[in-house]
């Protein structure tokens, strides 16, 4: 006789082993949520998850960099929102000093508002967001030194330096009937300080005009740069620079370079014989905007995002400089403008109305890069929920599966237990034949 149930036993305890690794990998999977919890559960599972999981961090780390940066241009905005408001004032203030019915007491009053005013638009440009100061044109972007050209696009496209006033013609073709007799007000602002002067308009030419103008007090405009074609010159970024439509216009441009030779207000009149102001020529002759915006040497000191997971392809934002003196409400000093005259309020109007469209440009501007980082940020939540939901599919344990066969394996491990004791059991007869 053969003693074979020993075999069958070593046979059930295989069994049982195969059934013990499999309950423990379930168990395993089932407690950490993981099908591949271990490189040696899936190698090529393990390092694609790898590669997941580090991009999802990166994608993570992105984001908040994008959300901190739109915190920060919100700051910004404020303070420029807080300047818009206090320009708005002093327009009202500066249209209630230009007229006659203002008196010189009245004016000083209002001058004290400017004062004031003016100190205030430097305190907004010196707002910070952890430590950095936001618009005071630290964070601006690279530029070379710059001319500032102010540009009219209201005269006729075949105006040109040597045009007369008297010739000169709307854009529609219709004559500014501007008479020999009538006479030019001419008028700037530039360092807080106004400077006028008036004179025939004759015989003289839109070349002559410009010679008016630097003979008021200095050589404020470049005679040579006079252009009266499609292009407007050279930007900070040395970029060539046309008319929106690509048709002629008048533009002038200043002598000197930077914010010390710009100004801020440019104002020309025409009145006749009688001192009344020919509307239709004051106000096509009066169209002149900037068109270049004068800008000192500056290195590149913009700011950048890491708001991607790979190199170099951030975002990069800059802020203008919106301090009282690059506004032109103001001298390099903090003197704000003169509006303690009739003519000084006058010209102040167009100093105002220009840092108007300065302040509103930078927070378009601003606005326009908020939004940028607002869909960033959507992209970079995007792509991580979808690069975690594709790791899930690799690296994550089905549950209910997992709880299936942990169950199926913890029966068959009792069932196998059951038939080892019950062949041993049944081994048991031998013992008896030796006790007989």
């Amino acid at each position: 006789m053969m003693i074979s149930s020993w075999a069958m036993s070593t046979n059930i305890l295989n069994i049982m082993d195969k059934h013990q690794l499999q309950l423990s990998k379930r168990m395993q999977r089932l407690s950490t949520g993981q099908r591949v919890a271990s490189v040696a559960d899936d190698p090529s599972g393990w390092a694609i998850g790898q590669r997941m999981d580090m991009r999802i961090r990166g994608l993570d780390a992105s984001c908040r960099n994008a959300q901190f940066s739109l915190s920060m241009l919100k700051v910004a905005e404020g303070g420029i929102s807080s300047t818009i408001d206090i320009l708005r004032t002093l327009k009202e203030k500066a249209i209630e000093a230009a007229s006659d019915t203002c008196s010189d007491s009245d004016r000083r009053a209002i001058q004290k508002l400017f004062d004031q005013y003016s100190d205030q638009i430097n305190d907004n440009a010196s707002i910070t967001y952890n430590g950095k100061y936001l618009l005071d044109g630290s964070l601006n972007s690279e530029a070379q030194p710059t001319a500032q050209v102010l540009t009219n696009q209201s005269l006729d496209e075949s105006t040109t330096a040597d045009t007369k006033l008297t010739d000169l013609k709307r854009r529609d073709g219709s004559s500014l009937n501007i008479q020999s007799s009538d006479t030019v007000n001419l008028s700037y602002v530039k360092d807080g300080k106004t400077y006028s002067a008036s004179y025939q308009a004759s015989t003289t030419t839109l070349a002559d005009m410009l010679t008016e103008f630097n003979n008021i007090d200095q050589s404020i405009f470049d005679p040579s740069k006079l252009q009266t074609d499609s292009t407007l010159g050279v930007d900070a970024q040395g970029e060539t620079v046309h008319t929106p439509d690509d048709k002629n216009a008048v533009s002038f441009t200043t002598a000197s370079t930077g914010l010390s030779g710009a100004i801020s207000g440019l104002t020309i009149s025409i009145t006749d014989t009688k001192g009344q102001i020919k509307k239709t020529a004051t106000t096509s002759l009066n169209d002149f905007n900037e068109s270049i915006a004068a800008r000192d040497k500056q290195d590149n000191t913009s700011f950048y995002t890491a708001s991607s997971p790979d190199a170099s392809r951030g975002t990069r934002s800059s802020i203008g400089d919106m301090s009282s003196y690059a506004l032109g409400m103001s001298d390099i000093y903090g003197q704000a403008i003169d509006v303690t005259t009739q003519k000084g309020a006058n010209a102040a109007i167009s100093a105002i109305d220009r840092a108007l469209e300065q302040a509103l440009d930078q927070q378009t501007t601003i606005g326009a890069q908020s939004m940028r980082l607002e869909y960033t940020i959507k992209n970079l939540t995007t792509e991580s929920e979808n690069l975690t939901s594709a790791m899930s599919t690799i690296l994550d344990a089905n549950m209910a599966k997992e709880m299936t066969e942990f169950t199926k394996e913890n029966i068959l491990l009792q069932a196998a237990q059951a038939m080892l004791a019950q062949n041993n059991h049944n081994a048991a007869w031998f013992l008896s034949l030796l006790q007989s």
